[in-house]
């Protein structure tokens, strides 16, 4: 090498070293900057905060954020000792037929239904089951009042000849067969056809020996009649066509159920009754509609195909996915709508996501809540959470979320108060 080729290169390595050195001094102090920058604007952020608080002011920061907090009130209303002591699958509406936040009041009614319910005595000393128990695949409630209060609460079912506890509701359609029970889906107070209440229920079958010994195999429609009481003598029960199975997976119908009418009060009202599905392994999110003075004559639903409604429920396009068998879908103020469900039915998360119109977009879900009771022991797993609008206060969505266990022979009588919801509030 030529001595001047080595004084040329030298020259320009070192011009390189300094460059770099400069870059890099550049990069520290713009990355530096920023960090000021930005830690200048938390503490702005935060100081406003503190100055509107003590100030009793409005703060935009806080006011603008998703807040999740537990509300043991309403969890604690379905903690007793004797007699109903627990169950999932929980749905409810308000027998006035309006389904939003804030119209409750202390003189309101409110219909529960549940699936999987115990009838037991708990040792509140021992915090064990006290002597024999016994499940039935479905009961209701009614609840008086705005305010969560044990007191004002009365479970129901039915008894055989015996006096010994049945189901509510059990199957009477012509698919049914011997064994078959229900347990209970979405349902709404349906203004249009004479304040029928509807409820989906599905058709369930035992398999011994699974990890989840039962399988559905049929959608059915318990229809109410206007100021129906238990034990619902007067109920009719229609099988209908919103289950299969094709090349995309199985379809369910009547997972959640968002009545767009003036009489529950929607935002923007067109007078359909919105119905959800799930298909598939993937957990998709699927909707169909109806007007509401026509919502038994299946030939009348319409079914989402991601560009229109038409007649072939096998062509439905996916909203979302991932997300529960059962959850929600409900109006916020300003016509939109957010949909509540547990991530893949049975993950520790609850999510939230919004939609610009009952048939999406949806956006991504955000992650509200992670069920803590999952780690109260190894086998409890918790699932389908949903919404309540019509239990919500203005701005806050009342969500539920079921709590059971995979050894539940052994841990119903060691933690007899597990099996029920547990709810959250998330305001929005």
């Amino acid at each position: 090498m030529r001595r001047k080729d080595a004084v040329y290169i030298t020259k320009s390595l070192a011009n390189k070293m300094y460059f770099e050195k400069r870059l890099h001094m550049k990069t520290n102090v713009g990355f530096y900057v920023l960090v000021v920058a930005i830690m200048a604007g938390c503490t702005q952020n935060a100081q406003h905060s503190e100055e509107a608080t003590a100030a009793g002011g409005y703060d935009e920061y806080s006011a603008s954020r998703l807040v999740t907090k537990p509300v043991a009130a309403w969890s604690e209303m379905l903690r007793h000792d004797t007699g109903w002591i627990g169950a999932d699958g929980i749905y409810c509406t308000s027998l006035n037929g309006v389904d939003k936040p804030g119209q409750l009041n202390a003189n309101s009614e409110t219909m529960f239904w549940f699936s999987d319910c115990i009838l037991g005595n708990i040792d509140t000393q021992a915090d064990t089951l006290n002597g024999a128990w016994q499940m039935m695949n479905n009961s209701i409630a009614y609840f008086t009042g705005d305010e969560p209060n044990p007191n004002k609460i009365t479970y129901h079912w039915r008894k055989d000849s015996t006096g010994k506890p049945i189901s509510m509701f059990e199957p009477h359609t012509a698919k049914a067969q011997p064994g078959n029970y229900y347990w209970l889906g979405d349902g709404f107070l349906n203004h249009a056809m004479d304040s029928t209440l509807y409820i989906f229920a599905y058709l369930i079958r035992n398999i011994p020996g699974s990890i989840y010994p039962f399988e559905d195999i049929g959608v059915s429609l318990i229809a109410l009649p206007k100021g129906s009481r238990p034990p619902f003598a007067n109920q009719q029960q229609f099988d209908t066509p919103l289950f299969f199975t094709d090349a995309k997976g199985k379809t369910v119908f009547g997972i959640c159920v968002l009545p767009n009418t003036k009489g529950a009060g929607a935002p923007k009202p067109d007078g359909y009754v919105y119905v959800y599905g799930v298909r598939g392994l993937s957990k998709e999110l699927l909707v169909a509609r109806v007007p509401d003075n026509a919502f038994e004559d299946f030939t009348a639903w319409r079914f989402w195909d991601g560009m229109g409604w038409n007649t072939d429920m096998h062509s439905c396009a996916a909203l979302t996915d991932n997300i529960s068998n059962e959850m929600s879908v409900s109006f916020m103020p300003d016509g939109r709508v957010i949909a509540a469900y547990q991530l893949k039915t049975s993950a520790t998360s609850v999510v939230v996501a919004a939609g610009a119109t009952p048939w999406g977009p949806f956006q991504p879900a955000k992650k509200v809540w992670d069920t803590p009771e999952t780690y109260d022991d190894l086998d409890f797993y918790t699932y389908n959470a949903k919404a309540h609008p019509s239990l919500s206060k203005p701005g806050e969505l009342l969500i539920s979320y079921n709590v059971n266990s995979f050894d539940f022979l052994d841990d119903i009588v060691k933690h007899p108060y597990h099996l029920r919801p547990r709810f959250i509030s998330v305001k929005y």
